[in-house]
């Protein structure tokens, strides 16, 4: 699925929500197999069972997948294909290197497992991002305002005057990458910085985490980060959404927070009309 496909998706069905899928073997309800790998994709199986028709794209956090190594990796090869094509799929890889060695992460992420889109750092510069850029139909998701409290150790510093060092990755990444194939990490904690960000890069997507468990109002994301017709923006949730629990079973309580996010994502639609 394109970027361009993906706005429309979001427009048309109102909803920007993205799934975050980071299995915690220790939070997976029981019963276990004896194999670990078999719990974890069987939990998965029922969550995107669950969701499929509460959002518009799934993320997958590849560090809870490679703790198992090929194990791990397999499982994300049978996992994609279990989404299917109706959804955008990340892959937050969080890759960043030289030139040549990007060039054999795009193909492996791209051509290999066939994701939509892919998260980078881009702290060595340009040239370690271009590779991910050059595949057509295909997005890079560059960090930029991360939610974490380390980001204040980098993102958040004056690097020029009054500029942070945030401002100056977006300004430069927007003007050298075109927004079909360019996303930023903005995160939801950040309130009014996000405003900021898309005053900078006003036609890139913005991936947004940190909606639900780490405090951040959706209210306030869909205020400052979205374009005017309403797309132009995914907010992913992982947390509140697999591990949620309710006085049924937990697939009943995981569809249902999924599907309160996409009432209040297509609330917020409506009060934009």
């Amino acid at each position: 699925m394109t970027l361009r496909e993906l706005a429309q998706r979001i427009v048309d069905h109102k909803n920007f929500l993205c799934v975050g899928l980071d299995p915690l073997i220790e939070r997976i309800p029981p019963p276990h197999a004896p194999n670990p790998i078999e719990t974890i994709e069987h939990f998965l199986q029922r969550v995107i069972d669950c969701t499929r028709s509460h959002c518009v794209a799934y993320k997958i956090n590849w560090a809870f997948f490679e703790r198992y190594g090929s194990e791990g990796i397999a499982l994300i090869e049978r996992i994609i294909p279990y989404v299917g094509p109706s959804h955008f799929v990340i892959a937050d890889a969080k890759r960043g290197d030289i030139g040549h060695s990007s060039e054999q992460y795009a193909r492996a992420f791209f051509e290999h497992f066939g994701v939509d889109a892919v998260t980078v750092s881009p702290y060595m510069g340009l040239d370690s991002i271009r590779p991910f850029t050059e595949y057509e139909g295909k997005c890079t998701i560059v960090l930029a305002l991360t939610s974490n409290p380390g980001s204040t150790d980098f993102q958040l510093r004056h690097c020029d005057g009054d500029i942070a060092l945030y401002e100056i990755v977006v300004r430069q990444l927007s003007e050298a990458f075109p927004p079909d194939r360019l996303m930023f990490v903005a995160g939801a904690t950040r309130g009014v910085m996000l405003r900021r960000l898309r005053a900078i890069a006003p036609e890139h997507f913005l991936l947004v985490p940190g909606v639900g468990t780490q405090g951040g109002q959706l209210e306030e994301v869909w205020k400052y980060a979205k374009r005017s017709d309403g797309s132009g923006l995914l907010v992913n949730v992982s947390r509140s959404i697999l591990y949620a629990r309710g006085n049924g079973s937990w697939e009943e309580a995981v569809e249902q927070a999924a599907r309160s996010y996409r009432e209040q994502m297509e609330n917020l639609f409506q009060s934009a009309l």
